[in-house]
């Protein structure tokens, strides 16, 4: 089985996209995070046709919105609202091998890293903290796995310029020590770093911003594939699809492939 998560930073504008890499890695399961779109305006036959009609999705208009696409039927469904807030940030399913698959899309913070300033950012934080508190109960003992745009670069070597970025949201030690917290939490394997090691770069995002951001390598992991104890032993490879950030209009995000056994 292979899955795929990718911010596609509204769903809609990047059907087109969408098709190309199915056609590119032809993915059995797909998390999508930022699609942008209400489930009543959600392109449902659209993505049939490219060969998914089993589809989850909580929607929204112009904000945030998650969605799982699948090839074979879901065993189960589910959601979460987090921080007591039904802003479309997560859905889960359960595949025919028994895998719960979780797509999240992780608040981004705003721009000031200061809790007490930025509200945006105190709820970031409370959001991974609630994360945390789930995979204690929820990962141990299940094949779960966690996918989706977490919005943290934890490690040194998952931006571009750690000394420079560190005051920067996104790449905070208080950020970086709650997705470690969730890590132990849920006994989780970060995957990009099991199959790329420290202190390699590895980048699945590549801001606006800065026009050469991408020819430049200026690149932040925000995309990230977790495994619980009981899934591990079936993962087989990751594959960061960075082609898509040259492509005519791209997300800001690429992305992340994990296959199983």
């Amino acid at each position: 089985m292979r899955i795929a998560t990718w911010n596609v930073n509204s769903l809609r504008q990047r059907l087109d996209h969408l098709a190309r890499f199915v056609q590119a890695r032809a993915p059995d399961l797909i998390c999508l995070q930022e699609t942008k779109v209400d489930d009543s305006l959600f392109p449902a036959e659209e993505l049939a046709a490219l060969g998914y009609p089993h589809q989850q999705r909580r929607g929204q208009k112009s904000y945030n919105g998650v969605a799982v696409l699948s090839k074979q039927p879901f065993r189960a469904t589910d959601h979460r609202i987090w921080c007591e807030r039904d802003d479309k940030r997560h859905v889960s399913v359960v595949t025919d091998g028994d895998f719960e698959v979780h797509c999240f899309y992780v608040p981004s913070g705003g721009p000031i890293p200061d809790p007490e300033r930025n509200d945006k950012f105190a709820h970031k934080l409370q959001f991974l903290e609630e994360m945390a508190a789930w995979s204690k109960i929820e990962a141990k003992g299940r094949k779960c796995l966690i996918l989706g745009d977490l919005n943290v670069a934890p490690l040194e070597n998952d931006v571009w310029n750690h000394k420079r970025l560190l005051r920067s949201v996104g790449h905070t030690p208080g950020e970086s020590q709650r997705i470690a917290a969730l890590l132990e939490a849920g006994h989780l394997t970060d995957l990009g770093r099991h199959f790329v090691p420290e202190p390699e770069p590895l980048y699945s995002w590549w801001g606006y911003r800065f026009p050469q951001s991408f020819e430049k390598n200026y690149g932040w992991r925000l995309d990230h594939a977790l495994a619980s104890e009981s899934a591990l032993s079936a993962v087989t490879g990751l594959e960061i699809f960075s082609e898509s950030r040259t492509w005519e209009r791209p997300s800001d995000h690429v992305p992340v492939i994990v296959d199983l056994a």
